[in-house]
């Protein structure tokens, strides 16, 4: 492994799925769709990494769910605890609080801004976009 990728690791609440990543995590970004804060009961923070650098060690709970038709979210269907984002491509999305700390890692951006909840407002200063697709997560 050179200097530039890393090992991270990652796990539900219950520890029933396991996993590794081999290789450099995207900055997050926060979003405040209505999909993930309906999942998640609130917005979530989420890291991208190439789908071939992700191993799941343990998968014995593993669940997904066809949320679109883009899209599907990993779940643990033991404890609930949401993993995974996938659309798909050559990425995995990897939500953050699963990740082993310290990732060192920082909130980059906000996507769905035009979705957020009445309950919460953004006050940072980060870039804010009212959708998200690949130009985007590479910005």
């Amino acid at each position: 492994m050179n200097e530039l990728q890393r090992q991270t690791f990652g796990r539900c609440l219950c520890g029933a799925i396991t996993f590794e990543v081999d290789g450099v995590l995207s900055e997050p970004h926060a979003c405040h769709c209505n999909q993930c804060r309906r999942q998640s009961g609130n917005y979530t923070v989420s890291t991208h990494v190439k789908r071939e650098n992700v191993t799941i060690t343990e998968d014995s709970r593993l669940k997904w769910y066809r949320s679109s038709d883009v899209a599907k979210r990993g779940f643990c269907a033991e404890c609930g605890s949401n993993l995974f984002w996938d659309g798909g491509g050559d990425e995995l999305y990897i939500s953050m609080g699963c990740l082993d700390q310290s990732t060192g890692l920082r909130i980059s951006k906000h996507i769905f801004v035009n979705e957020v909840a009445d309950y919460y407002e953004i006050s940072d200063s980060l870039p804010k976009y009212e959708e998200f697709d690949t130009k985007i997560a590479n910005s």
